[in-house]
């Protein structure tokens, strides 16, 4: 008898180890809620057309989530006094992400169908996948199964998500630091192919390169820089301007971003780093030389990739109620 007793809590204790360390997969709610990712998609196809940039905003929101802790929907957190820290939503490089009340919509279409059931995280993964595919970009799978993190900090997303005044080595250090590569670097970046910035995040380039008011980053192209200046960014104090990404194609999915590149016309010094070794200058190259597909086919691979940055699965974390707090 006591070694039957002993014989199941070994099974048992398998069987907990098992779900803990369970992996992401592919219409994980088929069976919980398979209504889900039908939901999410009807629903970004309907809104996404009203509104293109929302796609480059959840994409983006979907980028700051992973780096910080993994894909968790750690970014989608607010303070509360119960918490005791200010969370990622209050770091520098998270004040300018947009799309919150978008995912708390989708949150709230999925909650309705299947209380409990689907994550934050996932939700972001998901809509930033449909969203790109609305404004006619690259499809890629989506596997789910996430679940949502309890945790978020204002210090660890200062940290950890690259700055567009990253050099190569600061942008190397970071993807390297969640498993992604050059390439991988490469492609998520062409995700600036969409979207807009504020002139805040670039004015350095433009009056106050080296410390010294008056100066300009001498790796940008005088001609676009000039333009930006006296079009656009006309003082260095310009915190609400907003300017295209990716100038004559920012709501349009292709090759456009890399080919300004090599114009030396990325609007952010991170754009420009990407220039400065031989080995990503000559996958950019070899990007634009080559068809959209090639691009899309790349990209999809990379954002999969990104998405099973240090996920939560199985036990861990929760699926919370409310995308913004944690359980109570």
């Amino acid at each position: 008898m006591a070694s039957f007793s002993y014989l199941m809590s070994v099974l048992v204790l398998c069987v907990i180890i098992g779900y803990a360390n369970a992996q992401l997969e592919l219409n994980f709610y088929a069976k919980s809620c398979p209504k889900a990712e039908k939901i999410i998609k009807d629903f970004v196809q309907q809104q996404v057309p009203k509104a293109p940039n929302t796609a480059a905003a959840i994409l983006r929101m979907h980028f700051h989530d992973c780096f910080v802790r993994g894909c968790d929907g750690s970014v989608l957190l607010n303070f509360t006094s119960s918490n005791g820290n200010q969370t990622e939503k209050l770091a520098n490089p998270n004040l300018t992400v947009r799309g919150f009340s978008f995912i708390d919509a989708v949150k709230r279409l999925v909650e309705a169908e299947c209380p409990g059931v689907v994550s934050c995280a996932d939700i972001v993964a998901l809509v930033a996948r449909d969203a790109v595919v609305a404004t006619g970009g690259p499809f890629w799978n989506v596997p789910t199964g996430r679940r949502d993190g309890t945790i978020s900090n204002v210090s660890e997303a200062n940290a950890d998500i690259p700055a567009p005044t990253s050099n190569f080595t600061r942008l190397q250090q970071s993807f390297a630091k969640k498993g992604l590569d050059l390439n991988d670097l490469v492609l998520l970046s062409g995700a600036h192919t969409i979207g807009v910035s504020r002139c805040s995040s670039f004015s350095e380039r433009l009056y106050n390169f080296t410390g010294v008011l008056g100066t300009q980053d001498p790796s940008l192209d005088s001609e676009y820089a000039d333009n930006l200046k006296s079009r656009k960014c006309r003082s260095i104090n310009d915190n609400t301007t907003i300017v295209e990404m990716d100038p004559g194609s920012f709501k349009t999915f292709d090759l456009s971003y890399f080919k300004l590149l090599l114009k030396r016309r990325g609007l952010f010094q991170s754009d420009a780093a990407l220039t400065t070794r031989t080995s990503t200058k000559s996958f950019i190259e070899q990007l634009v030389d080559g068809p959209l597909k090639e691009f899309f086919d790349e990209f999809a691979k990379s954002m999969e990739k990104m998405g099973r940055v240090e996920v939560k699965t199985g036990s861990a974390g929760e699926i919370r109620k409310h995308c913004a707090f944690v359980n109570n």
